[in-house]
C-alpha cells in the first residue's frame, strides 16, 4: 500500500509557551495531516532532554519530556492559572526555542502545579505509578538526586549513591520523597496527555511514527540503574563509547560519547532491557523507527578517554539474535530502521533477514561522495523514502549549499524548476517513487531554507530550535498536498474509504 507522511517534531509546533506541546496546535497539525491525505506523523524522540537539548541524549529511554506537557490543559484542570502562564518568560522568538528561558520558567510553573496536584491527587495517578514502576521509580529518584546535586552527572555523585547502596537508596527515597513524587506527577501528566493526543490522531486515520535512538546517554537513569548492561569499568566509568569513524563528511569522525552495551551480558538474560524498551515504545507509537540500525550488526567502539573518533574499532553486534528474541517475546512489530551510510554485506543481510523496511534519502542521491544507491529509480518497494531527515539541511538550504555538480545533477534528474519550487520537485521525486512509504519534513513543505534546519551533526548550540509559525498551516497548502497524494496514489486509505462512503450517500 502506497502511503505518505510528514516529519514534524513536537517541539517545533507553534505555542505561546516557548515550545510545541501536546495541546491545541498538535491537534490542529493532525487535522492538517488528515485534510492533506497523509497517513503518518513522524516525530523525534519524546524523552526528557539533557545537556545540548538533543532528543537523542535523554535522561531516560522510557520517560516523556515535561516540556511537551500542554499548559492550557493544566489550566483547565485547575493546576495552573492563565495569568501564571502568561507571566512566565519563555523567550520572545516564535520561530526558535529558547531552551535557557524555557528551563528556568517551565519547571517553576510545574512546581506550582504540583502543590495543587498533591492536595487531591487523582486515583489514576497511583494506578499509573504502579503500572510504570519498572522504570518510573528509578527515573524519579534519579531526577530528584540530580536536583539535589546541582544537576551534575551521576558519575560524580557520592559513591554510595553512584553504586546504589541499599542504605543510601533508602535514605534518599525518604529525604527526597516530595521531589520524587513531583517527577512522577510530571510523567503522569505527560502520558495522560499523550494518550489523549494519540487517540485523537488514530481516530482520524493518522498513525504516529516514533524514533528510538540505539544508544542511551551516559548521564541517564538507564545506565545508573542498569550498569551491568553497559560497558563500564569497576568505577562505573565508560571503557569505550559510541560514535562513527572518519569519512568524507568528517575527518575526525563523530564522537557521540554514549556508553556501549554489553551485548554478551544482554544475551545471557535474553535481552530483557531491550525487550522492555521496545515493548514500551511500541505501546507509545504506532510504528517504531530504530536509529543507527547498522550498530546491531557491528558497532564502532572508541576508547572513552579519546577526544576524537579516529582510533575506534569495529566490533560485532548481536545481529538477528536480538530481533529473534524480540519477535518471540513481543510478536511481529511494525518497525522502520535507519540504515543510512556505508553498508557492508553483513548489514544488508541483517536488513533482509529482519524484514524491516530501510530508509532512502533523496538528498544523498546526488552527492558523489555517497554513490547512487539513493536515486529513486533504484528503490525497492519495501522502503521508506525521505527528501531529508532531521540531520539534513532543508531542500531549499541544500540547493544553496551543496556542491554545484550535485545541484546540477538533481535539477536534471528530477526536472527541478524555480517555477514549481525546488522543494516541490524534490518531494515529487519521493512521492512518485515505488517506495511504499514517503515522508517529507515540514520544513520542505513550507519551502524553508537552512535557518529551519533541525540539526547539524557534531555541532552544539544552534540545534533542535526550529519552530513553525502559527499561520503556516493553510487550507491552500493542505489542498495542494492532497492533490499530489491523489496524483501519486498515496492518499490515506482510511480517508479514501470514508470519502467513497460519503459519495454513495
Amino acid at each position: 500500500m502506497r502511503t505518505s507522511g510528514v516529519l514534524m517534531p513536537i517541539s517545533s509546533l507553534p505555542s505561546p509557551y516557548g515550545i510545541g506541546t501536546m495541546g491545541k496546535a498538535a491537534r490542529s497539525f493532525i487535522d492538517f495531516l488528515e485534510q492533506s491525505g497523509q497517513t503518518y506523523w513522524q516525530i523525534l524522540p519524546i524523552c526528557p532532554t539533557s545537556y545540548g537539548d538533543s532528543p537523542y541524549q535523554s535522561f531516560s529511554s522510557f520517560a516523556g519530556n515535561p516540556y511537551f506537557i500542554d499548559l492550557d490543559d493544566l489550566c483547565r484542570d485547575g493546576l495552573l492559572t492563565k495569568e501564571e502562564c502568561e507571566a512566565a518568560d519563555f523567550g520572545d522568538n516564535e520561530e526558535a526555542v529558547d531552551y535557557g528561558s524555557l528551563y528556568g520558567s517551565r519547571y517553576a510553573l510545574l512546581r506550582k502545579a504540583y502543590i495543587r496536584f498533591k492536595k487531591d491527587a487523582p486515583k489514576g495517578f497511583y494506578a499509573f505509578c504502579e503500572e510504570k514502576k519498572e522504570w518510573l521509580e528509578d527515573y524519579a529518584l534519579f531526577m530528584a538526586l540530580k536536583d539535589a546535586n546541582d544537576g551534575i552527572s551521576w558519575s560524580r555523585w557520592e559513591n554510595d549513591l553512584r553504586f546504589r547502596k541499599k542504605h543510601a537508596m533508602a535514605a534518599a527515597k525518604e529525604k527526597y520523597a516530595e521531589d520524587i513524587e513531583f517527577y512522577k506527577m510530571l510523567q503522569y501528566l505527560f502520558f495522560k496527555q499523550w494518550k489523549k493526543l494519540k487517540k485523537y490522531a488514530n481516530k482520524r486515520g493518522i498513525r504516529i511514527i516514533g524514533d528510538v535512538p540505539i544508544y542511551v546517554a551516559a548521564d541517564s537513569a538507564d545506565v545508573w540503574a542498569n550498569p551491568k548492561q553497559f560497558y563500564l569499568d569497576e568505577d562505573l566509568m565508560p571503557i569505550e563509547v559510541a560514535g562513527c569513524p572518519p569519512d568524507a563528511f568528517s575527518e575526525d569522525g563523530q564522537l557521540w560519547g554514549n556508553p556501549l552495551f554489553r551485548w554478551d551480558e544482554m544475551k545471557k538474560d535474553g535481552y530483557v532491557w531491550w525487550t522492555k524498551r521496545i515493548r514500551a515504545m511500541s505501546e507509545l507509537y504506532d510504528i517504531v523507527r530504530i536509529d543507527h540500525f547498522r550498530g546491531f550488526d557491528s558497532y564502532y567502539a572508541i576508547p572513552a578517554q579519546d577526544k576524537t573518533a579516529r582510533n575506534g574499532q569495529w566490533k560485532k553486534g548481536p545481529g538477528m539474535d536480538l530481533f529473534r528474541h524480540l519477535r518471540k517475546k513481543l510478536g511481529k512489530l511494525p518497525i522502520i530502521v535507519e540504515d543510512l551510510g556505508f553498508l557492508t554485506p553483513s548489514v544488508r543481510k541483517l536488513l533482509k533477514d529482519s524484514g524491516f523496511p530501510g530508509m532512502k534519502v533523496i538528498q544523498f542521491a546526488f552527492d558523489s561522495r555517497e554513490g547512487s544507491d539513493y536515486l529513486p529509480h533504484t528503490y525497492p518497494k519495501h522502503c521508506v523514502v525521505y527528501t531529508g531527515t532531521h540531520d539534513n539541511d532543508t531542500v531549499m538550504g541544500w540547493m544553496q549549499t551543496a556542491p554545484k555538480k550535485s545541484v546540477a545533477f538533481a535539477r536534471e534528474y528530477l526536472n527541478l524548476t524555480k517555477k514549481e519550487g525546488y522543494n516541490w520537485g524534490m518531494m515529487r521525486g519521493a512521492w512518485s517513487s515505488v517506495a511504499d512509504m514517503a515522508i517529507v519534513p515540514m520544513q520542505d513543505l513550507l519551502g524553508l531554507g537552512s535557518q529551519a534546519r533541525m540539526n547539524t551533526p557534531s555541532t552544539l548550540g544552534d540545534n533542535w530550535k526550529w519552530r513553525m509559525r502559527a499561520d503556516a498551516l493553510t487550507e491552500e497548502l493542505a489542498k495542494k498536498l492532497y492533490r499530489y497524494m491523489q496524483m501519486y496514489g498515496r492518499i490515506n486509505p482510511q480517508l479514501s474509504r470514508r470519502k467513497k462512503k460519503e459519495k454513495k450517500k
